[in-house]
């Protein structure tokens, strides 16, 4: 018997709240499973696309089922599956919002925020028993933008993290993580520390503790007047790989600091930049929005020309083909065993915001609203 499936819609740009409604159970693929969800998590990118739609992914189609992290159960296969099998804990990223989506029916049957999501194995990760699966739904999205940025080869390509970590010395290489305690962030600190390099980073000092705690070596206060100093300070002796660049201001900050350092890579993985206002959906939000973007992208290209550093931003294209470092080596080597051996923590903080779909909307608007090293998430 076919399952029944339900599904948090968002039916148009502007549209709110989320229609909580009947949605078609799809079964998988060949190469798909698809998980009953037991807990999904909120990222800026699903209310901006409530406010924004096609400003913020261009090739999106309504009606739509947003989210990208979800956690539950597998009960159903497809036939040339061999890493999961029915029963499976899982974590995953569903790929609703991937641009290579070859359906709108195909999209909607990926999106998270649903009790029944179509997911490609190579980016779900088993999670072991003691695990929740509100904590296990925190990490797939922004750790799989984290380690596009590091390992891929298009970008950082730093060496993979092990198990158990490599052990750090004074003469580890050095890497630069702005906003420590977002959710890319922690995943980028984490991975980094435990693939050997020293990690130095910037948050809120009321975070500074937390942030040490995923491996960062030293964290600095982004707001600082002297912060471009003082980052310069610590990274100028060794060897220094680059940045991974997350918040508001962060990139041009990453620039600069490499551009002082001699013989350091002078590459910024930008992971987010512009941050989205909680205002935007008002035209004068909007505007200001769109002015600021552009404006921000003149002054990097700017800075680029007169630092000679490489940016580019992790576009994440080509996580669902088989030879991608993100879902060969990390989700599907990496991170079961990391997180079997209590090594790799769920980062950040979970926050429950409630239970049930009909429960989404008030989460992404708890999200938009502003956390600080916490990840929403609503249990199902």
């Amino acid at each position: 018997m076919t399952p029944t499936n339900t599904a948090a819609w968002l039916k148009a740009r502007n549209s709110r709240p989320l229609v909580v409604g009947p949605a078609p159970y799809t079964p998988p693929g060949p190469n798909q499973v698809v998980v009953r969800n037991h807990a999904v998590a909120i990222n800026p990118v699903d209310w901006s696309l409530q406010v924004l739609g096609q400003f913020v992914l261009t090739f999106i189609k309504y009606p739509m089922v947003p989210g990208g992290d979800l956690s539950g159960e597998v009960v159903e296969v497809g036939k040339d599956v061999t890493t999961l099998q029915v029963g499976d804990r899982v974590m995953a990223l569903g790929g609703g919002m991937a641009p290579d989506m070859v359906s709108h029916a195909a999209a909607q049957s990926e999106g998270a925020f649903q009790q029944y999501t179509v997911v490609h194995p190579l980016l779900a990760a088993k999670i072991p028993d003691w695990m929740s699966f509100a904590d296990a739904s925190v990490l797939p999205l922004t750790l799989a933008t984290a380690a596009y940025g590091l390992f891929h080869p298009d970008f950082l390509a730093l060496e993979l993290p092990t198990v158990p970590p490599r052990p750090l010395t004074s003469s580890s290489k050095k890497l630069l993580v702005t906003g420590g305690a977002s959710s890319v962030g922690c995943n980028g600190i984490q991975l980094a520390f435990q693939a050997g390099y020293q990690v130095y980073a910037t948050a809120s000092p009321k975070n500074f503790e937390y942030v040490k705690s995923l491996g960062a070596t030293a964290v600095f206060d982004y707001r600082s007047k002297t912060i471009q100093d003082d980052l310069v300070a610590v990274l100028k002796e060794g060897e220094v790989m680059g940045a991974l660049a997350v918040g508001d201001g962060a990139v041009e900050l990453c620039m600069k600091v490499l551009a002082r350092i001699p013989g350091s890579r002078r590459f910024v993985a930008m992971a987010g930049s512009v941050m989205v206002p909680p205002k935007v959906a008002t035209f004068v939000g909007k505007t200001s929005f769109i002015a600021s973007a552009l404006w921000q992208g003149m002054r990097m290209n700017a800075a680029g020309r007169s630092t000679g550093v490489t940016t580019k931003f992790v576009d994440t294209k080509d996580l669902l083909q088989e030879n991608c470092v993100v879902g060969r080596d990390v989700f599907g080597t990496f991170l079961p065993k990391a997180l079997a051996a209590r090594q790799y923590v769920t980062a950040p903080r979970t926050r429950v915001a409630g239970h049930g779909l009909e429960a989404v909307q008030a989460a992404m608007d708890l999200q938009r609203n502003g956390v600080s090293a916490e990840k929403v998430v609503v249990t199902l």
